[in-house]
């Protein structure tokens, strides 16, 4: 691991996790939990093999992440964050948010994975009517679920299916995440090949945060 050779906060920490792809694959670790090799490769399109290998044992020789073995028969190793590693979850919140602007719209080759949508919902989205009862919703996109709970004035979301969801979104992420923003109405995103399920009142609930 290269070092900035200064005895400063911030370049003590870019040593630690200012090499490409390290935050993302902290990012991965926050979204899905305790993951498999293969599971982390999918979900960091582009990484080269032999350079995740070596950023997963750069962050395990840093305390950022610890590596399990799962049980027999599947005998897989496990990489799942510490607390150490835990605790840059704010670090990238912070760095999301400040992103904001950076994302108005998706380069023509930008990926977004399904599951990629719990972080920005977790930073960009509020509950519009936190005095009435929670209501869930799930968003499908290929044979990926993520849940989304608006409940008592902040968003809840996860990776998984939604149990007894009051609203499916069915369709492509990018286009369920410009109808969450509501950069598009309802009538314009099945137009644009989104289906909607149950009640789409719902998705009424699911608001932008005011910009800071």
């Amino acid at each position: 691991m290269r070092s900035y050779g200064q005895f400063c906060g911030l370049a003590k920490s870019l040593d630690v996790i200012g090499d490409r792809w390290t935050l993302l694959i902290v990012r991965e670790l926050l979204i899905r939990g305790p993951s498999r090799y293969t599971d982390l490769r999918i979900g960091l399109p582009g990484i080269p093999t032999n350079l995740l290998a070596d950023r997963l044992r750069d962050m395990e020789e840093a305390g950022l992440l610890r590596r399990d073995m799962s049980p027999a028969p599947a005998a897989a190793a496990v990489y799942g964050l510490t607390p150490r590693g835990e605790a840059l979850e704010t670090v990238i919140a912070a760095l999301g948010r400040w992103a904001a602007p950076l994302l108005e719209a998706p380069a023509k080759d930008d990926v977004f994975l399904p599951h990629w949508l719990v972080l920005p919902a977790r930073l960009y989205l509020t509950d519009r009517a936190p005095q009435k009862p929670p209501v869930r919703i799930e968003v499908r996109d290929r044979d990926e679920r993520v849940t989304l709970e608006a409940a008592n004035g902040r968003v809840i979301a996860r990776v998984g299916p939604a149990d007894k969801p009051d609203a499916v979104i069915i369709g492509p992420t990018p286009l369920a995440w410009q109808l969450l923003l509501a950069k598009i109405d309802l009538a314009h995103a099945r137009k644009a090949g989104l289906a909607v399920e149950g009640k789409p009142a719902t998705l009424k609930r699911f608001g932008p945060l005011p910009r800071q």
